[in-house]
């Protein structure tokens, strides 16, 4: 198969004939048929997860038809659309016990753990556990999102976050996860600030239902920007991207009593203000992807039109294009959602 191939960290990736994946006996083998471009990509690619190997293929979020079952799967079948977690779980573990899945003790992650998307087919474990079927009508790129920024950003919002009508909330970074953040929040009656660097992606963050944005190329405090516009602190805020600035700037934009969501991955752990965090007892709150078995309530909101993370995409490239592209995500993060198509020409 044709795959996305880098031999060291942050440098060039370019497409390779590799050999064709295989099945656990409790996996499958997806043709890829959309794959997104996510920072997390980004972050593997510069080395900053101690879980890859190289040479590497990157590539976690995914939508495709299943080619291959393993022997000891049930209940799917070659043919099936589907998608899956980022956090692909063990089913078994304490954690999985528990219906926590997102933060399984034996997780796999392809893009991570192993080899990802950005190939014509993906190897993914515990097919039980993790396969989600794409509803009726809905295109391979759309799903493909769902499994890391949507998603995510679906269980950051509303069941970490825990958004209610009619609150402040503050989100900074408007790429993928951002924006659908902005997009949940709002579908969901809060009145959400953006903040961000890019005019065009604080556009889109508007579009998307934002009620205020902050422009943090032009503001002298981000955070005070923010207080002031929520009118003394957002109730909920999320760092959308993973940098020391923005997960400063969400924990002092918030109002007493505030919660923080970090979503963001961080390269390194960042100095948080913590004597506001007592004094005010603020709440700091970790999200990490989001567990197959609690897709049905995210998916009959998109069903239903309340979502639209088909609006998120703006950009479709083909695998040759990925290396670039990829390595571009250094100086922008860009503008919405690019999802590569293996099998374009």
């Amino acid at each position: 198969m044709r795959a996305v191939v880098f031999e060291r960290f942050g440098e060039p990736a370019d497409v390779r004939e590799v050999p064709d994946p295989e099945p656990a006996p409790h996996g499958v083998v997806v043709r890829v048929e959309a794959t997104g471009l996510c920072r997390s990509d980004w972050h593997g690619w510069m080395g900053h997860d101690p879980d890859i190997v190289l040479p590497h293929v990157p590539g976690h979020e995914l939508a495709g038809v299943v080619q291959e079952v393993g022997a000891d799967v049930r209940g799917c079948r070659a043919g099936d659309r589907v998608t899956v977690p980022f956090v692909c779980a063990c089913g078994s573990c304490a954690a999985c016990a528990a219906g926590d899945q997102q933060v399984c003790e034996r997780q796999t992650q392809p893009g991570f753990t192993h080899w990802g998307s950005f190939a014509e087919y993906v190897a993914l474990d515990h097919a039980e556990v993790n396969l989600v079927a794409m509803p009726d009508g809905m295109a391979f790129g759309t799903a493909a999102g769902l499994g890391c920024r949507f998603a995510t950003a679906f269980r950051a919002v509303v069941q970490q976050g825990r958004v209610a009508a009619g609150e402040w909330m503050a989100v900074h970074g408007c790429g993928g996860v951002g924006l659908s953040a902005v997009m949940i929040a709002a579908a969901a009656g809060a009145r959400v600030v953006a903040v961000d660097v890019a005019p065009g992606a604080l556009e889109l963050a508007r579009k998307f239902g934002a009620v205020e944005c902050v422009d943090a190329t032009q503001a002298d405090d981000v955070a005070d920007a923010v207080r002031e516009l929520t009118r003394g602190g957002a109730h909920l805020s999320l760092d959308a991207l993973g940098s020391e600035a923005t997960c400063a700037a969400s924990v002092r934009g918030l109002r007493r009593r505030g919660r923080h969501v970090q979503v963001g991955l961080l390269p390194e752990d960042p100095v948080v203000p913590m004597g506001r965090v007592l004094a005010w007892e603020l709440e700091l709150i970790g999200s990490h992807g989001m567990a197959a078995h609690t897709y049905p309530g995210m998916l009959e909101l998109v069903r239903g039109g309340v979502l639209r993370p088909e609006l998120l995409v703006t950009s479709r490239i083909p695998l040759a294009q990925a290396g670039l592209a990829l390595a571009a995500m250094g100086a922008a993060s860009g503008v919405g959602v690019t999802v590569i198509e293996p099998f374009s020409p």
